[in-house]
């Protein structure tokens, strides 16, 4: 039986991760204090960005799932923007946690979260609803970026 990772479990082995590599491994301080304070900034953005987007998928009643089939294409509020503000709001809380932290060692995870989620996630999801909604899909794709 081949279990898959779902994104948010992606995301919380990099936030794991990079915690662990920070206390283990630090390498070197490359954001100081005050700086790092920025991290709290983008960890209530990124934040504020998923539950945005959860609030308008579950109001329109749309999946909220990569392996699900969406019911209606979505293209206001944050998606105005990205075509995936989960995963960009996923991200930013990953850079802005290691920001916060400030070491180089934990900047890799971040980085592997938008490389796998890029590579593993996206071109299904793109290629289901290129599928649904087709011309309509294909416009909104060529306005709006990928990630932003």
């Amino acid at each position: 039986m081949k279990i898959k990772m779902m994104p948010d479990g992606y995301f919380i082995t990099s936030l794991v991760m990079s915690i662990i590599f920070h206390s283990i491994l630090p390498i070197v301080k490359i954001i100081l204090y005050p700086y790092s304070l920025i991290g709290i900034l983008l960890i209530i953005t990124g934040i504020s960005l998923v539950f945005v987007t959860n609030s308008i998928l579950l109001k329109k009643r749309t999946s909220i799932k990569p392996f699900e089939t969406p019911s209606v294409l979505i293209t206001y509020g944050p998606f105005k923007f990205s075509r995936n503000p989960i995963y960009l709001g996923m991200a930013i809380v990953l850079f802005g946690v290691e920001t916060l932290l400030g070491s180089l060692s934990s900047f890799i995870f971040p980085i592997l979260f938008v490389i796998i989620i890029n590579r593993s996630f996206i071109p299904m999801e793109e290629n289901n609803l290129e599928k649904l909604f087709g011309e309509k899909y294909l416009v909104y794709k060529t306005k709006v970026k990928r990630w932003i």
